[in-house]
């Protein structure tokens, strides 16, 4: 029996936790609001494209290219009735978001995958001029623009505005691409407004040059959101653990209007406060009333971890007490929710973050290492701005447990914002196979990585509601401990998603070489987003070659490591080219039909249509066939995919 003192600890703790996360949800909530003034600083929610019709395309290839859909466009586009019956030189405004680039000028960077054939005259083309061949040739370092590999990745920088105050208080604009015949007088005849309004807009502007951009008022009727995606997916957290946001049941409300008309920035503010201070009182009134329904709907998803996890997770263990720990099996601190660890706390376990504990760096922040109440951590610091890839770990991590995951221990939100870690011994699977301070990984451990690596992935890809989406795998986040076992780590662009939800639609993110085709062209978010990556990884165990190989040293000519292992692979006989690929720190300690099945698996991984990929379950039992030495164990029987198993089994 639990001591009534003790249980008011832990009661405590847990309140705290939650009110933590509130606390959290509207600092974003305030980030979000502030955000829909758009200032040109910081970029704008949206922006339209004037975009020119050729002949030979359609509204589909339209999307595609700017990485939206068909009914996104036709919301901005009332005066076109039929999707299907857009003809050559009609115009549609396409939306885009417009964002701060490097702190220098307002665009939004489209990334095109170039086919066969493709040349920057035909990106331009496609792109109705929105770009230009000089813009392509400086927005990508290739060193022969007319000699670019077939599936490399182009960057098309589309310029926009977000207005200026100092000229008028209109809030959308489009970007408008000039062409011969134009000029000022024509410009404002078709977009009804005034000449001298657009000059101002556009100072030193030859509009009669044919060339060029210009930016001209929208007088769509638009409607903003009121909430963003960040705080949607805070909301939804925060809902999921027993809260509730009281929202419009439109989600939006008209564009800002002039600051000598409506309601004063501040009025609006102060209103956003009042809602934001309602929905704190409404969650702490409902807490202790959804408590025990919170409690019993985490054990519930606590009881599918693995049976190989470490720790018992569907016990409490108090952080300040190791000597609580159950199981016998468990070392280190193992918790069943993040802890909220105070900032001096950190800085001590750090040495106030000195680069002497500093072990790594990453996209969102760095990493130190620390001994945190007597125990091994890794503390990632991660600034203010990287709100959205905090909560995601931060949701991913304490509700998922697995022995092949990374273990969260807790976080802190005080200055910036921390994410404590357990800590990983050997550094990750990137550095092993590529640094010099590192042995050679033997096979079978390369095999037994990819295994764990493939069951981490599995558990969050089937055994969770919702399905988790990991969108950065790779061999940096791939982590190894002393015993040469795999875990998958950084979850900061995670995306969860409803089994059969089909796919999703994002911004392109994560790490180039690792995304597949329909990722990096239009943002479609599947699970088989991460089995062509892990794909990648493969290619990486066999060969140690890092996803994207530049030639001689060289930054501006490059190579994918999946287009150098598909040539190979695609040979009639292609034993000889696939031994050239082996990491030559193996030597000839290898066996060459293992290594040829795991090409072929990797193959299978990174195929162009995402429907033909494997599942990861299917990977994970190809795996374990391969790493069985027992040869009459037949697992195909328990699951779907008999050929990859066939194939990994030699028969």
């Amino acid at each position: 029996m639990v001591p009534i003192g003790r249980r008011r600890m832990k009661r405590k703790g847990e309140i705290e936790f939650e009110l933590g996360l509130v606390f959290l949800g509207i600092l974003f909530l305030f980030s979000s609001i502030g955000g829909v003034e758009c200032q040109c600083r910081r970029g704008c929610d949206l922006a339209l494209a004037s975009y020119e019709i050729w002949a030979g395309t359609n509204l589909t290839f339209t999307s595609q290219i700017f990485n939206t859909n068909d009914q996104e466009i036709l919301k901005y586009n009332r005066q076109v009735p039929n999707k299907d019956l857009i003809v050559a030189g009609e115009r549609l405004n396409v939306p885009f978001t417009c964002d701060c680039l490097e702190e220098q000028r307002l665009g939004h960077n489209f990334t095109y995958i170039l086919k066969p054939g493709g040349t920057y005259e035909k990106i331009v083309k496609y792109y109705a001029n929105l770009t230009t061949v000089g813009d392509l040739t400086r927005e990508n370092k290739y060193d022969n623009p007319n000699n670019i590999l077939d599936g490399s990745l182009v960057n098309i920088i589309v310029n926009c505005s977000c207005g200026d105050e100092k000229v008028d208080d209109y809030g959308l604009f489009v970007t408008y691409p000039l062409l011969p015949g134009d000029n000022l007088s024509s410009i404002a005849k078709q977009f009804n407004i005034s000449s001298d309004l657009v000059g101002r807009y556009n100072l030193n502007t030859d509009f009669s040059s044919g060339k060029g951009l210009v930016f001209i008022p929208g007088k769509v009727k638009i409607v903003y959101h009121l909430f963003d995606e960040i705080f949607f997916d805070i909301a939804n957290y925060l809902a999921d653990v027993g809260y509730c946001f009281m929202t419009d049941a439109t989600g939006s409300y008209p564009r800002l209007k002039p600051s000598t008309g409506g309601l004063p920035a501040g009025a609006i503010v102060g209103i956003a406060v009042g809602i934001v201070a309602f929905a704190l009182l409404l969650a702490v009134c409902t807490y202790i009333g959804l408590s025990r329904r919170k409690k019993a709907k985490k054990a519930l998803l606590l009881s599918e971890t693995s049976e190989g996890s470490r720790g018992n997770f569907n016990k409490s263990v108090e952080l300040a007490s190791p000597t609580a720990l159950a199981s016998p099996r468990v070392t280190g601190i193992t918790v069943d929710k993040s802890v909220e660890f105070t900032y001096e706390e950190l800085a001590r376990a750090t040495d106030d973050f000195s680069l002497a504990n500093k072990i790594g760096q990453g996209g969102f922040g760095a990493v130190y290492y620390a001994e945190l109440r007597g125990e091994k951590a890794a503390i990632k610091k991660m600034d203010m701005q990287a709100s959205k890839e905090f909560l995601a770990e931060l949701k991913v991590l304490t509700r998922v447990h697995h022995l092949n995951l990374v273990r969260l221990i807790g976080y802190c939100v005080e200055g910036s914002l921390f994410l404590v870690y357990e800590f990983i011994d050997s550094g990750n699977l990137s550095e092993h196979l590529r640094g010099t301070e590192k042995e050679p990984l033997p096979w079978s451990t390369r095999v037994y990585i990819a295994l764990d690596s493939a069951r981490g992935l599995e558990y969050i890809h089937e055994h969770t509601v919702p399905v988790y989406i990991h969108r950065d795998i790779k061999s940096a986040n791939i982590l190894v401990d002393r015993n040469f076992r795999g875990k998958v780590a950084d979850f900061g662009l995670t995306k969860l998603t409803e089994v059969g939800s089909g796919s999703l639609q994002t911004r392109v993110v994560g790490t180039f070489g690792y995304m597949p085709p329909e990722y990096a062209q239009w943002g479609d978010i599947t699970p088989k987003v991460d089995v062509y990556a892990f794909g990648v990884v493969l290619y990486e165990l066999i060969s140690a070659k890092e996803a994207v190989v530049r030639s001689n040293g060289s930054s501006v000519e490059s190579r994918g490591l999946v287009s150098m292992f598909e040539e190979v692979l695609n040979q009639p006989d292609s034993n000889e080219d696939l031994r050239k690929l082996v990491d030559p720190r193996l030597g000839d300690n290898y066996p060459f039909d293992s290594v040829r099945k795991l090409a072929q698996l990797a193959k299978a991984c990174t195929h162009e249509n995402p429907q033909l990929r494997p599942t990861m379950r299917s990977i994970v039992v190809a795996l374990m066939t391969l790493s069985s030495s027992t040869e009459d164990w037949d697992v195909g029987s328990f699951y779907e995919n008999h050929g990859l198993v066939n194939l990994m089994s030699g028969r």
